[in-house]
């Protein structure tokens, strides 16, 4: 359970840093021209902290079949992939970020998968 709460602090951490400061500016752009304000409301946040937790649930339970790096992969293709697939097919995703987002969420899978792996 340990590697559970480490994980999901490490992408909430992540998260917030790639969202609120490398990110934030385009995904208002976005919003604004979409008629919309970007979501920064403290609910939002606590939502994105039980995303981070259920992804890291899920980091951990496909971790216990698979090597480091196909959990890594997997993980990433559940939980980001996905996620802008459905959010670009809504048109609420910059696709700008994209050059950005993909390697950082990498990142952040890798490591999550990492946490898991080590103290589980």
């Amino acid at each position: 359970m340990f590697a559970v709460i480490l994980a999901t602090i490490w992408i909430s951490i992540s998260e917030f840093v790639r969202n609120e400061f490398i990110l934030k500016s385009y995904w208002t752009e976005h919003y604004q021209n979409l008629g919309l304000t970007f979501p920064s409301e403290p609910i939002n946040g606590a939502i994105w902290g039980i995303w981070s937790l259920f992804f890291a649930i899920g980091i951990f339970l496909i971790a216990k079949k698979f090597s480091l790096w196909h959990t890594t992969f997997i993980s990433w293709w559940m939980g980001f992939v996905l996620m802008w697939v459905v959010t670009g097919n809504m048109a609420v995703l910059p696709f700008d970020i994209l050059p950005f987002a993909i390697p950082l969420s990498l990142l952040e899978a890798f490591l999550a998968s990492l946490i898991i792996k080590k103290l589980s």
